[in-house]
């Protein structure tokens, strides 16, 4: 059945992607995107099936405004998937506080207004899906990545609570939780802070590890969203990217050691 799916930041990489196996396969696509002409060929192409509609994340008032033209529009809304959020590389103490604001404004209020605006249309079909994407970095953080991953463990929180609230609505959620993709997220649509000398050694450690990892072919995430999308029971979290789920396994183990090396003071500290 033909389902209508709004995406966030589709001007490229996984929303553009996406967006195109959408269209390919018939259904209808609102694409969201600061700047419309980056949409423009899917709209040559795919014609009345592509909706296209300028968004800014950070503004609220927008958003509502958007999923509500969406909804108009096209009398449905089945899918929203939340995809727009950028990087910020720096450590801690370089972050200045535009650059924190900045980033939780787009990656954690974007995400936490849209869902908003399309959880009442939703409510009312008695269906819908609402997709969040986060990163391996919502559930693990590491050096020079922390407001980063400060912001994506918040959308983890937001669409761990969101999912008790609307899963009796008929309204399923999803948290996708990519590891390293060969898309332009650490390049041109990352922010980086103004560098402190002193953190040369920890940026070069973790340079080193990243350089270890395995880059994912984002092409190959677009039969496993049309999967994601079509299940009758889809997943709660998935992992996007080989060997994650084995990482993730040593991260688990070693935080519950330290749990439970120190059980005893735990109920100590109760009374």
């Amino acid at each position: 059945m033909k389902k209508t799916i709004l995406i966030t930041g589709a001007s490229r990489g996984f929303g553009k992607i996406w967006a195109t196996a959408f269209l390919k396969r018939g259904d209808n696509v609102v694409v969201t995107a600061r700047n419309l002409t980056s949409v423009d060929e899917l709209v040559a192409e795919f014609g009345d099936k592509v909706l296209p509609l300028q968004l800014d994340v950070t503004d609220r008032a927008q958003c509502f405004s958007v999923v509500e033209k969406a909804h108009q529009h096209f009398g449905k809304l089945d899918v929203i998937i939340n995809n727009a959020g950028y990087g910020l590389f720096g450590t801690i103490e370089e972050a200045s506080e535009k650059e924190v604001r900045d980033q939780f404004e787009t990656n954690v209020f974007g995400t936490l207004w849209i869902t908003q605006a399309a959880i009442p249309f939703m409510r009312n079909q008695g269906n819908g899906h609402i997709i969040q994407i986060s990163s391996l970095l919502g559930i693990v953080s590491v050096p020079t990545l922390g407001i980063y991953n400060a912001s994506k463990w918040a959308v983890e929180a937001i669409s761990e609570s969101l999912a008790g609230e609307i899963k009796g609505f008929g309204i399923n959620t999803t948290i996708i939780e990519p590891a390293s993709f060969a898309t332009d997220w650490s390049q041109s649509s990352a922010v980086r802070s103004e560098p402190i000398g002193a953190y040369d050694s920890v940026k070069a450690a973790m340079y080193a590890e990243v350089q270890k990892m395995p880059i994912g072919n984002p092409e190959a995430t677009a039969d496993v969203i049309l999967k994601i999308v079509d299940a009758e029971n889809p997943p709660f979290r998935i992992f996007f990217g080989k060997g994650v789920l084995q990482s993730v396994k040593h991260i688990y183990e070693d935080r519950l050691s330290q749990w439970e090396q120190w059980s005893e003071s735990s109920d100590l500290a109760h009374g």
